[in-house]
């Protein structure tokens, strides 16, 4: 039979399987001989020992389409990124580090406006012109008003999506208006092991319907460009694509050469600055990498 690991803990993985029903599971010692261990998300085979107790062990991994390294997922079809429109602001140069971060992997991001009800009209504008051409779809929702939150739910069906994004931003109250069954704690925090607001505690896939799967992952703060070369990061901004044939040199970094027809853009106002200076800034920080 075969699944789709939604959960390790302990050595034991929790395999949501064809017949519907989720298997507590050990991997075969092969997978320790060989030095592969399996991801949540991985897709395998897998041998029911015990059909009362759903118990069982996972046989074989199927090939991954991909493989994340944190969090730790495999075979992951898109990414959700969310952030507050207010309360917190929205750190936009955390935002366009995470975009890059997916796009070196392939990994198609959608990018999640929440508490579209605590802001104002002119900060949803905004945000929306700064990512209007960044090559992402941009969704703007209220889970606590309930807006929104359907349609995002049409962009999840029959597709295995990683959400992440920072603390208190409503990341868990999202899942829980997309899934109700998941009792997730929110904003709650645990005397017994002293986790502080970081309510999410491990990688677990969350089945939302066939073939649907929802990964939700602690909150981050921070985000290091890691196997990224610093030439290649201009690659990652769509928006400077239309732009690049009319620069005067081949190869134009867009930053202190001259004639640079994405400068002439954000000049004139066809490419957000706000996404420009965070560009520069992650350039300058790969620059400096580099040197050492």
């Amino acid at each position: 039979m075969r699944g789709k690991i939604i959960r390790g803990v302990g050595g034991f993985y929790y395999v949501h399987a064809e017949d519907g029903h989720v298997y507590e599971c050990r991997a075969r010692g092969i997978f320790r001989k060989d030095g592969i261990k399996p991801l949540v998300g991985d897709n395998v085979e897998m041998s029911v020992l015990d059909p009362a107790e759903l118990d069982g062990n996972v046989d074989a991994l199927l090939p991954r389409r991909n493989a994340l390294v944190r969090p730790a997922a495999a075979n992951v079809d898109q990414a959700l990124v969310v952030f507050a429109v207010s309360s917190p602001s929205p750190n936009l140069n955390l935002l366009d580090r995470f975009l890059v971060a997916m796009r070196q992997q392939g990994i198609p991001v959608i990018i999640c406006f929440n508490k579209t009800d605590l802001g104002t009209p002119d900060m949803q504008r905004q945000l929306a012109a700064d990512y209007a051409r960044c090559g992402s779809a941009v969704r703007f929702i209220s889970v606590a008003q309930r807006q929104g939150v359907e349609e995002l739910r049409q962009l999840l069906t029959g597709r295995t999506t990683i959400v992440a994004g920072p603390s208190g931003v409503g990341k868990s109250s999202l899942t829980n208006a997309l899934q109700p069954a998941v009792q997730m704690e929110v904003g709650e925090v645990s005397r017994k092991i002293g986790r502080g607001r970081h309510t999410t505690r491990h990688t677990e896939l969350i089945v939302l319907g066939q073939d649907t799967y929802f990964l939700d992952t602690p909150g981050f703060s921070s985000l290091y460009l890691r196997n990224i070369d610093y030439e290649e990061l201009k690659n990652y901004f769509y928006e400077f694509a239309p732009y690049e044939p009319y620069c005067r040199f081949q190869g134009c970094m867009h930053l202190s050469e001259p004639d640079c027809a994405v400068k002439e853009a954000l000049e004139a106002g066809g490419i957000s600055r706000s996404r420009y200076e965070n560009y520069r800034q992650m350039a300058e920080e790969l620059r400096g990498r580099r040197k050492y």
